[in-house]
């Protein structure tokens, strides 16, 4: 490659806004502006679909698109590994609506990113407690609540536990192998949008 193709080449990355000047001098070169470059950018999987469901919120305003365009330049960034968990992630999350602003406790959602089974104490609509192990396969969110979707090993059955109304929770070191397809929600399929990072 020629000196003169370098320069043309540097030319154009100074034209297109990239801060690159000229170092003068023996030991000079060509320097990036360090004030105005960013380091790599090192998302967890759960970081990720943290910020698809606060741009979910958004849908309704002038910053929906940017907000799309600003989370897939970050994916983009990501190890491929780091990626596909976050797409995988982002796949076991459902919304109704907007999505809910309640909590989800830290166990649950290390538990559904982690893939591991958990026995819960839960209380149903009239406050009676229930002990249960559960496979979580991923979360429903509708305008008021954050549902854990899981297999329950005591009803044998999929089911949907309101998370505020897990009272207590712990990891087991069993790994869920099951998988939730969308057609076993019993919800309209025109109601339910599955979250995604593009």
């Amino acid at each position: 490659m020629s000196s003169r193709t370098i320069e043309r080449d540097i030319g154009a990355l100074q034209e297109a806004g990239v801060p690159i000047w000229a170092e003068p001098g023996r030991t000079g070169g060509y320097v990036l502006d360090r004030a105005r470059t960013l380091p790599p950018v090192n998302l967890t999987a759960a970081e990720a679909v943290a910020m698809a469901v606060a741009l979910h919120r958004l849908a309704a305003t002038p910053f929906a698109g940017p907000g799309a365009t600003a989370l897939r330049k970050l994916v983009a960034v990501l190890p491929a590994a780091d990626a596909a968990a976050a797409h995988r992630l982002a796949g076991r999350v459902h919304l109704i609506g907007d999505g809910p602003a309640t909590p989800v406790p830290a166990i649950v959602a290390d538990a559904v990113a982690a893939r591991r089974v958990l026995r819960i104490r839960y209380a149903d609509r009239d406050g009676a407690d229930s002990a249960r192990d559960v496979e979580p396969l991923g979360y429903l969110g509708n305008p008021r609540h954050w549902y854990l979707l899981a297999w329950c090993r005591l009803r044998d059955e999929l089911r949907c536990f309101r998370t505020d109304r897990i009272r207590g929770v712990r990891t087991l070191p069993e790994v869920v192998s099951r998988e939730l397809r969308p057609a076993d929600l019993d919800i309209p399929q025109e109601r339910v949008r599955r979250l995604s990072l593009v």
